[in-house]
């Protein structure tokens, strides 16, 4: 189980939320898209339109679990010449206006691997970081970087799939922190529709093995959809739909214009709206 004693940045939102009774809005967008200077200004905005958690990836140049649109806001920032470094500078950036908003890192372990595990987890601390996501790190690799993570005071999120049964959940959740991700749908990002009926179930299925909140994602667009998916969920995430708005906001060339942050502080909006039309239980 997980050495964190001390709640945590993520922790205390999820309970903050809870006691608001309803859902949190987990927003994701990429790291350096479309230039690291228009992506901090879009996370910068992302607190005053409703998200509660953010969720930064990190680009990379083999996105196996992206669908098309993440895969190309990954490579529009590595084109601008997004690194991890300049990530993490991204957050202390963020960090200087911002004490409060949980950040969580997303993405794949080669970056991560060549930084230095170590060297990694003290300037992610540093930087303001609360949390990680690396979807290509199975509970059998714990060792490699949940495990030092955990310890360092930071949250490893792990993802849970349609597929993941009872048998598998234990093994998924047991150095798990934070929350648990549960991906609605199987696939690639932005790839699918889930069956909103069916999220409540897989959710209180996970339950059963945890007490810690579960987030869904894939899938949300919209308010409609946002609001579907807190009916049955203690978060929503939101990314490919972002990661479009933003596409949609660039000009001929690929870069940002006066409308990117608008662009997606309004997709936000809308989408927090949806989240807290859903009155739960506190």
């Amino acid at each position: 189980m997980s050495t964190q004693t001390s709640p945590t940045r993520i922790d205390r939102r999820f309970a903050a939320v809870k006691a608001q009774g309803r859902a949190a809005l987990v927003t994701f967008v990429m790291a350096g898209d479309p230039d690291p200077a228009a992506s901090l200004a879009v996370v910068k905005a992302l607190p005053a339109a409703g998200a509660d958690l953010i969720e930064l990836g990190m680009p990379f140049t083999d996105p196996m679990a992206d669908g098309p649109a993440i895969q190309a806001a990954g490579l529009r920032a590595l084109h601008a010449g997004m690194t991890l470094r300049k990530t993490l500078q991204l957050v202390r950036d963020f960090r200087a206006g911002d004490a409060d908003t949980p950040i969580i890192l997303m993405g794949y372990f080669n970056p991560i691997y060549v930084y230095g595990v170590d060297a990694f987890l003290r300037d992610a601390l540093e930087a303001g970081v609360d949390g990680l996501i690396v979807v290509d790190l199975p509970p059998e690799e714990d060792d490699e970087l949940c495990k030092p993570a955990l310890a360092a005071g930071l949250n490893f999120i792990r993802l849970a799939t349609p597929t993941t049964d009872d048998q598998r959940l234990p093994a998924v959740l047991a150095n798990t922190s934070g929350f648990v991700y549960y991906v609605s749908i199987t696939g690639i990002t932005g790839a699918a529709t889930p069956d909103f009926g069916k999220v409540a179930g897989a959710v209180a299925r996970i339950k059963r093995h945890t007490a810690l909140p579960v987030a869904v994602g894939f899938g949300v667009r919209n308010a409609d959809s946002a609001e579907a998916i807190a009916r049955g969920a203690d978060g929503v995430v939101v990314g490919t739909a972002l990661v479009e708005a933003v596409r949609g906001s660039l000009d001929a060339d690929g870069k940002a214009t006066a409308a990117t942050v608008g662009a997606v502080s309004a997709l936000v909006a809308d989408i927090a709206a949806g989240v807290r039309r859903v009155a739960k239980a506190a």
